[in-house]
């Protein structure tokens, strides 16, 4: 099936994907007269004397805003608000169909850092919660730190999110090989969004060292290969790499460093490593290659290479490692909690309960079924009661 031009027919028809709809029918005076004036005037005094019972009055309780610049959405670059509000309305759905929160595309007409912040303190009343999708780094990382006294969550989803599900991911891989996770070496290629909170959350920075064991180390890749310090071109954000990954300062491309590497992480594009790499890894690798729409590796070529364990991105092979197993979950949890902020430890306490929600773990399911219903409500009960 051609799901582009199936995709573009289903736009066409439907004019979007998602609609808002009453909870309160009004078919008389009466209801009118409570939906509406004079009635309305009551929630309003009563939220005006105490502010916390919006939670309780409106809808800010159960929603959330999905804000884009469309400045990095996956596959297409930097296409601009417009162009981004398919994937978005495409997020709201997906935030309705499994956690039963009613998120809306909010996509703004500017790609200025100070200008995205002061949009969403603006709009923040209205929602619960603040999803940020699409953004390109290191602008992300700066709006993302700059939101956290909101009150209410903010967490942008191509870190954090695919950060989470790539910990379940690993940690359930570690299980069918037989490694332990704090003894794995790992090389991510690709140091954006992603790769970075992907590096942060394995090596547990930022963790509560009592719930987070760092993996033994981590190299991040980027177009130019091993980021070490020697380099001269890296910027203020790669630097800061530094910090907590590469601790041998390993120089090299990927393929020299994947050299002896447990786990292979790819979050960058596709077809750049060969079977013949692989075989260069330790034995029983790992191979989570989750470019789209083409991997870093295709499966057969990595099965070649003797990997034990293979993920993508791509929902037509095993193992896909999607970030809907984790942020309906994750906002859920968050707005049953009212929690202010997500946390480190809610993140941990996401992975670890999306690596439990497999029962039949093999080499072929280390990872629930995005279309898994149940998963949602697993990771929003581990979340809350981290919050």
């Amino acid at each position: 099936m051609d799901y582009g031009q199936r995709s573009l027919i289903i736009h066409e028809q439907l004019r979007g994907k998602i609609a808002v709809s009453s909870k309160l029918p009004v078919e008389s005076q009466d209801d009118l007269s409570i939906a509406y004036t004079p009635g309305v005037a009551s929630p309003c005094e009563a939220i005006a004397a105490d502010p916390s019972r919006a939670r309780e009055l409106t809808i800010k309780h159960n929603t959330v805003a999905v804000v884009s610049d469309g400045s990095a959405v996956l596959g297409l670059g930097n296409i601009g608000p417009l162009a981004a509000i398919p994937v978005m309305e495409g997020k709201a759905l997906l935030f309705k169909q499994y956690a039963n929160i009613d998120a809306w595309p909010i996509c703004v007409d500017t790609q200025d850092a100070d200008e995205i912040v002061e949009t969403v303190r603006r709009i923040a009343p209205v929602f619960g919660g603040v999803n940020l999708e699409d953004i390109s780094a290191p602008r992300c990382f700066e709006i993302e730190n700059r939101l956290q006294d909101l009150g209410i969550p903010v967490f942008h989803d191509d870190q954090h999110g695919t950060a989470i599900v790539l910990l379940a991911a690993m940690l359930n891989a570690a299980k069918v090989v037989g490694k332990e996770p704090a003894d794995l070496k790992v090389v991510i290629n690709g140091a954006g969004a992603a790769g970075t909170a992907i590096a942060k959350l394995l090596r547990c920075i930022d963790q509560d060292p009592n719930v987070c064991t760092p993996v033994a180390d981590v190299i991040l890749c980027d177009s130019r290969g091993a980021i070490h310090r020697g380099r001269s071109d890296l910027n203020a954000e790669k630097q800061a790499l530094l910090t907590f990954s590469n601790p041998n300062d390993r120089s090299g491309s990927l393929k020299e460093v994947l050299k002896g590497a447990d786990v292979f992480v790819g979050v960058s594009k596709g077809n750049l490593l060969t079977a013949e790499d692989i075989r260069t890894m330790a034995d029983d690798s790992i191979i989570l290659a989750m470019a789209n729409p083409v991997p870093e590796i295709m499966p057969d070529e990595a099965r070649a290479g003797g990997a034990a364990v293979i993920g993508t991105g791509r929902s037509d092979f095993p193992n896909q490692v999607n970030n809907v197993l984790a942020f309906p979950g994750i906002f859920r949890g968050a707005l049953d909690a009212q929690a202010a902020r997500i946390t480190p430890e809610m993140k941990i306490a996401a992975a670890r309960a999306l690596a439990g929600a497999v029962d039949d773990l093999s080499a072929d399911k280390i990872l629930p079924s995005p279309l898994n219903t149940t998963i949602a409500p697993i990771v929003a009960r581990a979340v809350s009661a981290a919050a």
